[in-house]
């Protein structure tokens, strides 16, 4: 009996041996990667996608008032999440905009302030000391891939998204070749891929398409790693052009059409100036459907590789809408009853709406009047993955809001832009000036409005209110450091 109950000890002792011995090592192994994870930054840290629709107007989901057309899996994504309803673009045109988003600089502050080409292809590229949000998360040990438009550099210059922290790139350098959606070739990374099936005239590789197929790839290569996908989507921008099975859906519905003639042969043809387009309402509403869709395919991608849960998606377009190409604006009303288009500083030209979705972490159906702008996306990045940030930064993070605490606030937005006599505008709690045909002029004169009852800017009220007019003055001369780069005339005048 006591032999019996020995050897069934013994028994006991050698199983707790072998498991051990097989525990204790997966459980040191296990330690041993968590530290080293914590040492890289990336324990616990979301994934982050950050979508950018190109020229999307305020207006122009359904979610904050288009009526023309739905944008389902848009606002599936405000329901389950956040909508920011004062939320401001980087400027009112695609490079600095760009800028303002990856520096957290403003444009009188960041490296790129407008939209400047190098021939034959690319645009002035961000310098090497600039900091970008990839940059940051890549110290943090993340993997980063950008899909879509980049337009902060020439392949192969100091501003290639490669050289800017990003691991993998593919999509259009060049933001004037993403005019086009049938281009002769893309980049993926340093290798320029040729799209034969485009040859010609032919219509074969629709952009779109295949810089949204490598986006999902990328989502399942990386799903077991922590990642940051930059999502700038050549959609809605002119040209209005989409395949002919989602045309169909929407022929005849937005009659009258609006027939545009572009550039349909010659040298330039594909690389810059817009194709024609007979039904310009039906093409424009065919391309937010698609738009649509695609984000749809994000979120379901990141749902399916059990993902969803450990991501933040954030949602949003780079400028106001625009009235190239075809496009029509007015008819959808796309700024909704914001003032002004791309190109303006008035609300409709960088007011836009902005979506962040992060299951567990957002309210879900949350609405958020804090004002925010492009500049605040790295240093909410930063928080988020608990890195230092570049000392001198403009921006502020917004991840208290989001997971609904107690939320800084700024003191002002401050805007410059380089086109069409210069202009500059400052956003003061609910005060907005505007500063018109500066570029001559330093000392233009400032018109001022009252956002909390005026949103429309419809009634400048600078003559009744002297003292805040003096003030966003002195925030305009003081908010730019001069460019080399990018100047105004009168700045060009006193080197002279």
């Amino acid at each position: 009996m006591k032999r019996h109950f020995l050897n069934q000890k013994n028994g006991r002792r050698q199983k707790f041996r072998l498991l051990l011995g097989i525990v204790l090592p997966a459980f040191l192994f296990s330690c041993v990667e968590k530290a080293h994870e914590k040492e890289q930054g990336i324990e616990n840290k979301p994934n982050i996608i950050y979508i950018l629709a190109d020229d999307l107007g305020y207006g122009d989901l359904s979610i904050t008032g288009q009526k023309k057309f739905e944008t389902p899996n848009i606002d599936k994504l405000a329901q389950d999440g956040m909508l920011f309803t004062q939320h401001y673009s980087g400027s009112t045109v695609c490079a600095p905009s760009r800028s303002a988003l990856m520096t957290g600089l403003h444009t009188g502050h960041t490296f790129i302030r407008g939209n400047k080409e190098i021939r034959p292809e690319g645009q002035y590229p961000l310098d090497s000391s600039v900091v970008t949000v990839a940059e940051l998360l890549k110290s943090a040990g993340y993997v980063n891939g950008a899909f879509g438009k980049w337009g902060l550099g020439y392949p192969g210059s100091e501003g290639d998204p490669n050289r800017q922290g990003f691991d993998t790139f593919y999509g259009y350098n060049c933001q004037r070749m993403g005019h086009n959606y049938y281009p002769y070739h893309l980049w993926e990374n340093q290798t320029k891929v040729t799209l034969t099936a485009n040859e010609g005239k032919k219509e074969g590789t629709y952009a779109p398409d295949e810089i949204h197929q490598k986006s999902l790839e990328f989502l399942e290569r990386n799903k077991d790693t922590t990642f940051f996908m930059y999502y700038p989507s050549i959609i809605p921008h002119a040209e209005l052009l989409v395949p002919d099975s989602l045309l169909h859906k929407f022929r005849g519905k937005y009659l009258p059409e609006k027939e545009y003639v572009g550039l349909d042969d010659g040298p330039q043809y594909r690389k810059g100036p817009y194709g024609s387009q007979k039904e310009s309402h039906a093409a424009f509403a065919a391309m937010v459907y698609l738009l649509d869709k695609q984000v749809g395919e994000i979120r379901k991608k990141v749902e399916d590789l059990g993902i969803a849960e450990n991501t933040l998606i954030i949602f949003t377009s780079d400028n106001g809408p625009h009235q190239e190409g075809g496009a029509d604006p007015d008819y959808f009303n796309s700024n909704g009853e914001f003032k002004g288009y791309k190109r303006d500083l008035y609300e409709g030209g960088i007011r836009v709406p902005m979506i962040a979705y992060w299951p567990n972490s957002i309210k879900a159906n949350s609405i958020s009047n804090h004002i925010s702008a492009f500049w605040d996306f790295l240093p909410t990045v930063g928080e988020i993955v608990e890195v230092a940030i570049p000392e001198k930064v403009d921006g502020i993070s917004f991840l208290p809001e989001l997971l609904g605490k107690e939320q800084r606030k700024h003191d002002f937005l401050y805007w410059e832009f380089h086109e069409r006599g210069g202009k500059q505008a400052v956003r003061m709690g609910d005060w907005k000036g505007i500063r018109l045909k500066m570029a001559n002029n330093p000392d233009a004169p400032i018109e001022l409005y009252d956002l909390s009852t005026d949103p429309s800017e419809e009634d400048n009220v600078a003559d009744d209110n002297p003292e805040m007019v003096a003030q966003i003055e002195q925030i305009m001369k003081e908010e730019r450091t001069p460019s080399e780069v990018f100047r105004f005339e009168f700045e060009k005048l006193l080197e002279q």
